[in-house]
């Protein structure tokens, strides 16, 4: 079981989290920090790798899954690298942008 050391974010999924951000703060600025709030902390509760099931579209990633977006990463060597977030209520059977 891999300890998570350290979490990069892919520029892509940074990328995502201020397009998410955005999208939210035309409606409420606090709903929009409500939203990165709750994502960046599920980040952040990681203590181990494998603490969140495989991912059934892409089984190479795993997922965290926050309101309605889904997170998928991947480890390596301790490292987490946060590849990419997605609205499952747009797309909900795939891993379209």
């Amino acid at each position: 079981m891999g300890r998570v050391v350290k979490v990069i974010w892919a520029n892509s999924a940074k990328e995502q989290l201020k397009a998410i951000y955005t999208f939210y703060k035309q409606k409420s600025p606090q709903g929009a920090l409500n939203v990165k709030a709750d994502i960046l902390e599920a980040v952040k509760s990681l203590v181990f790798a494998e603490q969140y099931q495989k991912d059934e579209i892409e089984p190479e990633y795993r997922k965290i899954i926050v309101r309605d977006y889904k997170m998928l990463y991947k480890e390596i060597d301790g490292t987490v690298f946060i590849v990419k977030i997605f609205s499952m209520k747009r797309f909900p059977n795939s891993q379209m942008e």
